[in-house]
């Protein structure tokens, strides 16, 4: 099975999940970049404040699976749909798939949760979703990114963990 195949499958695995295991991910509050609440324990390697510029700054370089350009030079990823709330330790990025009917969404939303869970401290909860209204799948795409049984098993997958780490490799900002 090539890598598609295989996230359809998880897919259908995780329909068996509880519900409400994800209730977030069904939300959609683009309420643009910021920071609220960070306190003196919210540093992250250099002691910078983990703020939404921050965090857009470890995924605008992410490479694009089909392209040869980033997701910011694509437009998927923009600073202005990473949200950073520091009091409950959440990050929220929302991303716009090329096309609505964009195969490699949700390829291209674990390569961003991926990159921001080895980027940022553990206790940060990463909530990675499409932008409303721009994948036609957008309700299946949001529930498979958020669902750590799934996202465990995607990246059990050498295939598939091998074209997350090209995507991801060398976007250190």
């Amino acid at each position: 099975l090539d890598v598609l195949q295989r996230l359809a499958l998880l897919d259908d695995v995780g329909d068996a999940a509880a519900p409400g295991d994800n209730a977030s991910a069904d939300g959609d509050a683009e309420s643009g970049s910021g920071s609220v609440g960070v306190g003196d324990d919210d540093h992250c390697g250099g002691g910078e404040l983990i703020d939404a510029d921050e965090v857009f700054e470890y995924i605008r370089h992410l490479n694009d699976p089909e392209h040869p350009l980033t997701l910011e030079q694509l437009k998927v990823v923009e600073a202005r749909l990473v949200t950073v709330d520091a009091a409950r330790a959440l990050v929220d990025v929302r991303f716009t798939p090329t096309i609505p009917h964009c195969s490699m969404a949700t390829l291209i939303g674990l390569c961003i949760r991926v990159k921001l869970q080895r980027a940022l401290p553990p206790r940060y909860k990463v909530d990675v979703r499409v932008t409303h209204g721009s994948h036609a799948n957008e309700h299946d795409v949001n529930r498979q990114l958020n669902d750590k049984e799934r996202v465990a098993a995607a990246l059990e997958n050498a295939q598939l963990l091998g074209v997350v780490a090209k995507c991801i490799a060398h976007t250190d900002p």
